[in-house]
């Protein structure tokens, strides 16, 4: 199926909205030793997150965090490790297992802003866009990123990395993880986060392009 696509806007953003809740909030601050998080108005809980995470040592900050957020994803070691990597790369692209990227994303901010730079500053991408001819009841991640597919440059690391899954019929699961979100309210017009590793401004060759997206019969 073809259809014809238009990207809108691309913006570079340091956070995603809502990822951490009031309880996160609360959660992590009794983590890190204040038990009385409930007491304190919800405006100000983040302020005094980073400052009951500033208290600690950065990696042993990240540990924490890390514990908290992926504790059923990863064991002691690895946390451990990425605590420390975080420090000097951007885990949050390198991570060999996808599917975390958002997580460690989040995580990196948030310690990242807390620390005042300490750790690198990761990066997303918002891209609003809207499609036309669009003949399917629902476009799901996969079915956007084959729709990109004629439009991104050759260098982007989507195209290099998941050629066969992009240019053909092909199952594409990952890109559940590649995309962090897709959101429409009509099925036309779009917005989705992804990082700027996978996507950002240069990706694209141009503003208006023809996508394809090849399905299983």
């Amino acid at each position: 199926m073809k259809l014809n696509i238009e990207i809108k806007s691309i913006y570079s953003i340091d956070e995603i909205n809502n990822y951490w809740s009031n309880e996160d909030y609360i959660a992590l601050l009794e983590a890190f030793g204040f038990d009385d998080g409930k007491s304190i108005n919800p405006e100000n809980l983040q302020e005094m997150l980073f400052m009951a995470i500033s208290d600690f040592e950065p990696n042993k900050a990240a540990q924490i965090v890390l514990t908290y957020k992926l504790s059923s994803d990863l064991n002691e070691g690895q946390i451990e490790q990425i605590s420390n990597d975080m420090l000097i790369d951007k885990v949050c692209e390198e991570y060999p297992e996808i599917h975390l990227h958002k997580h460690l994303f989040s995580i990196n901010q948030l310690v990242y802003k807390a620390f005042n730079g300490t750790f690198p500053n990761a990066k997303a991408s918002l891209i609003k866009f809207s499609v036309s001819k669009n003949e399917l009841e629902i476009l799901s991640k996969s079915d956007v990123l084959k729709a990109f597919n004629n439009g991104l440059n050759d260098s982007n690391l989507i195209r290099r990395l998941f050629d066969e899954p992009m240019t053909t019929n092909a199952d594409f699961p990952d890109a559940e993880s590649i995309i962090w979100e897709l959101n429409t309210a009509n099925n036309l017009n779009f917005e989705l986060i992804t990082s700027e590793y996978w996507l950002d401004r240069e990706s694209f060759l141009s503003n208006e392009f023809e996508g394809e997206i090849l399905k299983l019969e």
